[in-house]
């Protein structure tokens, strides 16, 4: 697994084999979702838009959204509302304004209630579309709006009394004539360019007339997040939690899979490897405790990451890979040579695939199942047997647990004489007598080649 990747079969194989964590981490998160929503109450927003007419740079219009935003708005929209206990530094926090096409303004105003929102939101719309018109001078006097139209008008006349003192200069070719013409063509292009330059203010002091688009709109629902969004963020977000943490735990485990890797770590080499039926396999079954129970609730008795069991032969198939390692044994021992079956504490699977190499020896050589514990490993001195073989299931441990084992066996004096890799594998459905079939399998698993296996 460390060195796989990851693939959408990998998620869907934690979401089978540990949905019973999953759920319950969902559970939990959606739980903490429902608590913050209760820590912060509902908020509403909504939002009043204002019209800048004329035409607008989009540097201008930041500008204009920061100024709807500043102290100078927002204070006097909060001395207008006087609502009890806030200021206008909370109200600043409340309101947001951007520009968007078009030339429009929009004022954004959130509060605890939908009319509260309505009105914060047309207050600050209010107060800005005020406060603009006061800095660009349109709520002076008429008279003071009216004289650029009048200077325009006098630059239009006298631009004609140019022309006019020109033509009346007629086509003489005097010096004092062409002077004339030529001061007379400086005059009236440098008042052109004033009335040019005037059509181009104008239009800049209309900019001022803005306009509100009407009241915002009474919120019907409430801002985000809103409570089912904390409940559903929640509970997905500890359920992507669990995914990642079964990843991250699967791509940092160092247990041995390998036959090689498993044969060096306990010094001795792998006689073979003999399948154990799925059906009532639970590793740590001996463990009747509390802690056994939880994790058989949560589905943590079965490991997610090992491979599908694959689909074994008859009954007969898996007794003989217990016969040829029992003869492999008498191979390397006398048949009145004690063994011990070490077995890790914990491990269903190597304690049921012992068992049975008990039964299939039949007392040739003497087997006695033992558990090890692999936190603390030990074996007794002696007890008449004169060698150990370990069972256990491969990709259940790893190499300084495997070490730890071997070291035991070597403090009592007990040689690791071979190693018996389990696998879970699923049996076939039970067939009549007489089906073609059974021929097949049992020629099958004759033919089989268990030394090249690997957990």
């Amino acid at each position: 697994m460390s060195d796989d990747t990851i693939r959408l079969v990998t998620i869907g194989r934690i979401t089978r084999r540990r949905w019973r964590l999953l759920t319950i981490l969902a559970v939990v998160g959606a739980l903490l979702g429902y608590g913050t929503s209760m820590l912060f109450p509902p908020r509403y927003t909504t939002s009043a838009s204002v019209l800048l007419p004329g035409a607008w740079q989009e540097r201008e219009l930041m500008t204009q959204a920061q100024i709807a935003t500043s102290s100078v708005v927002v204070d006097r929209a909060a001395a207008t509302l006087r609502w009890p206990g806030v200021s206008g530094r909370q109200l600043r926090e409340q309101v947001i304004a951007t520009a968007s096409d078009g030339n429009i303004i929009n004022i954004s105003g959130t509060a605890d209630t939908p009319e509260r929102a309505q009105k914060l939101s047309d207050q600050v719309a209010q107060q800005f579309v005020s406060f603009a018109a006061r800095i660009a001078g349109a709520g002076a006097d008429p008279e003071a709006a009216s004289q650029p139209e009048a200077l325009r008008q006098m630059v239009v006349q006298t631009s004609r009394r140019i022309n006019e003192l020109a033509d009346a200069t007629g086509p003489g070719q005097s010096v004092e004539g062409v002077q004339t013409r030529t001061e007379l063509a400086k005059l009236r292009t440098a008042l052109q360019e004033a009335v040019t330059k005037l059509d181009q203010v104008n239009p800049a002091a209309g900019k001022a007339n803005m306009v509100v688009m009407g009241p915002a709109v009474l919120p019907t629902g409430e801002a985000p997040p809103t409570r089912l969004q904390l409940i559903i963020g929640g509970a997905l977000l500890f359920f992507l939690v669990g995914v990642i943490g079964h990843l991250a735990a699967a791509r940092m485990s160092r247990r041995l899979r390998g036959e090689a890797e498993i044969a060096a770590a306990l010094g001795g080499a792998v006689l073979g490897s003999v399948d154990v039926p799925g059906e009532g396999v639970v590793r740590g079954a001996k463990d009747g405790g509390s802690r056994a129970r939880i994790r058989r609730l949560l589905g943590l008795d079965v490991r997610w990451d090992a491979p599908p069991p694959q689909t074994s032969g008859d009954e007969a198939g898996r007794q003989l890979r217990y016969r040829r390692v029992c003869a492999r044994l008498r191979e390397q021992l006398p048949s009145t040579t004690a063994l011990l079956l070490v077995v890790p504490e914990g491990d269903g699977v190597a304690r049921r695939a012992a068992e049975q190499l008990v039964a299939e020896a039949g007392g040739a050589p003497p087997l006695r199942v033992m558990e090890v514990p692999v936190s603390r490993p030990m074996l007794p001195d002696g007890d008449g047997a004169s060698g150990a073989l370990v069972v256990l299931s491969a990709g259940s441990w790893t190499a300084g647990e495997l070490t730890g084992i071997a070291g035991a066996c070597a403090d009592a004096e007990q040689e690791v004489v071979g190693v018996v890799l389990a696998d879970v594998v699923r049996a076939r459905p039970a067939r009549t007598a007489g089906d073609p079939s059974d021929d097949i399998t049992s020629a099958s698993a004759v033919d089989y080649d268990t030394a090249g296996r690997s957990g």
